[in-house]
């Protein structure tokens, strides 16, 4: 197959290892300046359009959230010329009216992780992103219109708390999130988006709810609830892509490639070589 760059990809979550349908294929693994992406990159066509697919905890399940190794993953995807990124990740519900077996595309998030790497910046260049809109809204906004194309029930809007997990919440932090308003709990969201930013790409997400947290009497969190709520979410998001992607071309509608524009601080004669270098990729 030829070797042309593609514009869009999905990060597969929990369940999502692989994407059906799609034709064409060629499989890449790019080393980056921070390592390796979590699996090899399917690269191929799906409805049409040319794009690329990262199972985030690897085929076969194999990182921890706090493994995943963010920084390789966006970088590896910017390489091949990604400017838009669809996330899906399960996540728990912390409100009544978002049930499990429901989509929700959020447009908020609050980062409580505190073991990963969460800049590609650095070791010689300073850059601060703007996050007041962590998730782009004009992605989301066609996320949410293919996700109603599957007749799943679909909110839009809302904060995706993310925690570092692996454990599931206490009662005390489920109840907690749920009063400060946030509308669900996952692991996995950042730092993609943050990184995402930091990259100049388009990032949203679609958000798989499995379960009700533990804040609910009587419909506590398990492995094996979430798994069985998962398999119908995900044959669900392998429904919304089609419709999905053909939308997903064209000129961005949006500021996400001018992310960089003013958020570099550290003066061209101060930037390290090694740091141009390290990240030539973002700053050309």
């Amino acid at each position: 197959m030829s070797r042309e760059r593609v514009g869009v990809a999905v990060i597969g979550g929990s369940g999502l290892y692989d994407l059906p349908g799609v034709e064409r294929l060629r499989r890449a693994r790019p080393r980056t300046p921070f390592g390796f992406p979590s699996d090899e990159i399917v690269l191929g066509t799906l409805a049409g359009v040319r794009c690329a697919f990262l199972p985030r905890h690897g085929r076969g399940h194999r990182l921890l959230p706090s493994e995943i190794p963010s920084r390789a993953n966006i970088y590896a995807l910017k390489s091949l010329g990604v400017e838009r990124i669809v996330g899906v990740g399960a996540v728990g519900s912390l409100r009544e009216d978002v049930a499990p077996g429901d989509f929700l595309v959020p447009d908020q998030v609050v980062d409580r992780t505190h073991l990963r790497p969460v800049t590609f910046f650095g070791g010689g260049i300073v850059a601060h992103v703007a996050l007041d809109r962590p998730l782009c809204p004009s992605l989301a906004e066609k996320i949410a219109a293919a996700a109603r194309k599957t007749g799943a029930v679909t909110h839009t809007g809302g904060t995706y708390v993310c925690m570092e997990g692996p454990g599931f919440s206490t009662k005390a932090e489920s109840k907690f999130h749920k009063s400060q308003g946030f509308s669900v709990v996952g692991m996995t969201l950042a730092p993609e988006y943050k990184l995402a930013r930091e990259a100049r790409m388009c990032y949203a997400s679609v958000s798989l709810v499995t379960d009700y947290d533990v804040w609910k009497e009587g419909e506590e969190v398990s492995a094996g609830k979430v798994v069985a709520t998962l398999s119908a979410n995900v044959e669900r998001v392998r429904t919304l892509l089609p419709w999905l992607l053909p939308q997903l071309t064209g000129p961005r509608e949006c500021g996400c490639g001018h992310a960089l524009r003013d958020a570099v601080f550290t003066a061209p004669a101060a930037r390290s070589a090694a740091a141009r270098r390290r990240l030539a990729i973002l700053l050309k």
